[in-house]
């Protein structure tokens, strides 16, 4: 049987681009987006291009949405989450290659690498900064820890949602519980997309969370190894 996928959104604030992205991703996949209190016409714009719309309020972070989206999941039975960005900056049409990547690899997490030469220069700074930073603290080659654009099995999903990460850094913990609980991680490549979209990253403020999950990933999967 094929496996029961749900594409989950999480959106802050997206209403011009939104209602392209679900109407895009509903081709392959049910939608699911989790409305982190906008201001705009987000969900109402959700809706009407068929997707289910969760709302919470106010505006929780990334993280908690993503939360919110994966608990309807598992109450709803499907078997992975396909998550992807609202902003345009994930082509829906790529969601192919994560659901055959599942089907014949079996991977909890699997993510999107994009090419960050093809990023503006500020981005592909930080991304291959953190990438290095990333692939340290782990001990091993981490090709791309920041893409939204990934599917995450349902055990997966199961032992995220005991976490503590609730912002953007939810992301970096989804790949080391991967590795602490011995479970396989893969990888697609993806288009890299830019066309001027508003990032909802405060950079100061991130860079300091980054370097600190960073430090703590480090000693975790040190204390996994002994």
């Amino acid at each position: 049987m094929s496996p029961k996928i749900l594409a989950l959104i999480p959106a802050y604030n997206e209403a011009n681009l939104i209602a392209e992205v679900i109407t895009k991703t509903r081709q392959h996949l049910p939608v699911l987006v989790v409305d982190d209190g906008s201001r705009d016409e987000t969900a109402a714009k959700a809706e009407a291009a068929g997707a289910t719309v969760l709302r919470q309020n106010p505006n929780q972070g990334k993280g908690a949405a993503l939360r919110r989206g994966f608990s309807y999941a598992l109450e709803n039975g499907y078997d992975a989450v396909l998550t992807l960005d609202a902003d345009g900056q994930h082509d829906p049409a790529e969601a192919v290659k994560f659901i055959e990547s599942f089907v014949e690899t079996g991977a909890d997490l699997i993510i999107g690498h994009r090419n960050f030469d093809q990023m503006p220069i500020v981005r592909r700074i930080s991304n291959t900064f953190g990438t290095a930073l990333f692939s340290w603290a782990t001990g091993t080659s981490i090709l791309d820890n920041q893409s939204g654009y990934r599917l995450l099995s349902r055990r997966m999903i199961e032992t995220l949602l005991e976490g503590l990460e609730a912002g953007f850094e939810f992301e970096m913990e989804q790949i080391v519980v991967c590795m602490e609980r011995g479970y396989q991680l893969g990888w697609v490549p993806i288009r890299t997309i830019y066309a001027g979209e508003t990032s909802h990253i405060r950079p100061l403020h991130h860079v300091w969370n980054f370097v600190r999950v960073s430090l703590q990933t480090r000693k975790r999967l040190k204390r996994t190894v002994q």
